[in-house]
């Protein structure tokens, strides 16, 4: 590459990736950034500030095949993994919110009906919820029980043809806009083993129309973060469900487990996505704005900063590109997908922080996306694994000892 041309190359796309994508990955790529310009960025800040979801992009959402992307059949798109990646980041690039509801309804919600649901089970739900006219949640996490869902204490028992749930989540995305939750909970059979009723429970997972008597779920106010996105606290006052309210396959924690690899491997993505917008923000300002009679991208501290930043996006999407491709490939471990998630989104805070100071005091305001960008981080650092869950995850890949406990 010629200087001339490495000056009109894409400044931040320092390391050329864009050669690494197919063009079939660039296009979805493309098509996703074209939507978030156009229907979230004019409205994202006052989103955010109202502290709102916009029920209304579902519809573009589904119209993109965002839903349920990565998933085969059923009306899902059936995009590769590297393709799913590139579109979380675009969503997030936009707010971290987006990229969560297409998370939950996806990675979480649709996969677990795909991977752990019967043939019928996933001709009701997933066409609907792949068009968008179906909004799907996923009931794991308990006011007492986040990191350690082993200890969940929600109980599901069979009476006659029935299952009756009992007992609370939290933290649980989309819950008081959804049409259908997927809860976990400790299930109790007569017919499973030996003992009867005294049989130790399993974790199991039930489809709960949201209509259900007893179901209640009830948005989580005020928040300081996530706050263009949907998270609540839900109640499981007897809720009766029929037989085949459970999803048939892989009983245990495994069930959950494999959804929540999904989602992970996604933000693992989109927090590459808040980075670079937080990068984008602060090298306009700094090409805008004169001080001591020139513009602040001509001095070698602002320098500093945005070169910090730009490797720490470029670091952010090699690593995105390698679990995408392992993935694709059948061979992305769950080691790795915890290495990205952790490294990932505690990079894009990073980022995220220092763009604002490039913004100096207008950075504060939510006319900037980059302290919008770190707030929403702060969340996503917590939810699918905290920062201290993924390291340990990596501690024990590292020594083989288990130090959970």
């Amino acid at each position: 590459m010629t200087g001339d041309d490495a000056r009109t190359a894409d400044p931040l796309d320092l390391l050329a990736l864009d050669d690494e994508l197919s063009p079939a990955e660039r296009e979805t790529r493309d098509r996703v950034r074209a939507l978030v310009d156009e229907h979230v960025r004019p409205h994202v800040a006052r989103w955010f500030a109202d502290g709102v979801f916009p029920l209304d992009l579902v519809p573009h959402l589904a119209e993109a095949g965002l839903l349920g992307m990565h998933l085969h059949g059923h009306g899902c798109a059936g995009r590769s993994a590297v393709e799913y990646g590139l579109a979380m980041a675009e969503l997030e690039a936009g707010d971290s919110g987006i990229r969560t509801f297409v998370s939950v309804q996806g990675s979480l919600a649709m996969s677990a009906i795909a991977k752990h649901g019967s043939p019928e089970q996933q001709a009701r739900w997933l066409p609907g919820m792949a068009r968008g006219e179906l909004i799907g949640c996923f009931a794991l996490t308990e006011p007492g029980a986040g990191s350690d869902p082993a200890s969940m204490t929600t109980t599901a028992t069979r009476e006659g043809d029935s299952w009756v749930l009992r007992g609370r989540k939290r933290w649980i995305g989309l819950a008081s806009v959804a049409d259908v939750a997927v809860v976990w909970a400790r299930a109790t059979d007569p017919g499973d083993g030996p003992g009867g009723e005294a049989g130790r429970p399993r974790v199991r997972g039930f489809l709960v129309p949201t209509s259900t008597p007893g179901f209640t779920a009830t948005p989580i106010e005020p928040k300081l973060s996530l706050r263009a996105s949907v998270q609540c606290d839900v109640v499981f006052d007897d809720v009766r469900l029929p037989a085949d309210a459970v999803l048939p396959h892989h009983p245990g924690l495994a069930g959950p487990f494999a959804c929540l690899a999904e989602a992970r491997y996604g933000i693992a993505w989109g927090a590459t996505g808040a980075a670079r917008d937080s990068l984008e923000a602060a090298l306009r300002h700094a090409g805008e704005r004169a001080q001591f009679g020139r513009p602040l991208a001509a001095f070698q501290l602002t320098q500093a900063k945005l070169v910090d930043m730009a490797l720490e996006v470029s670091r952010g999407q090699l690593l995105a590109l390698r679990l995408g491709r392992l993935k694709d490939a059948g061979r992305l471990e769950p080691h790795q997908i915890s290495a990205g998630k952790l490294a990932n989104v505690r990079g894009a805070i990073e980022v995220a922080r220092t763009a604002r100071t490039v913004l100096g005091g207008d950075g504060i305001t939510l006319e900037h996306s980059p302290m919008r960008h770190a707030a929403n981080l702060e969340s996503v650092r917590t939810y699918e694994g905290t920062d201290e869950v993924h390291t340990l995850v990596l501690g024990r890949h590292l020594t083989g000892l288990q130090a959970f406990r």
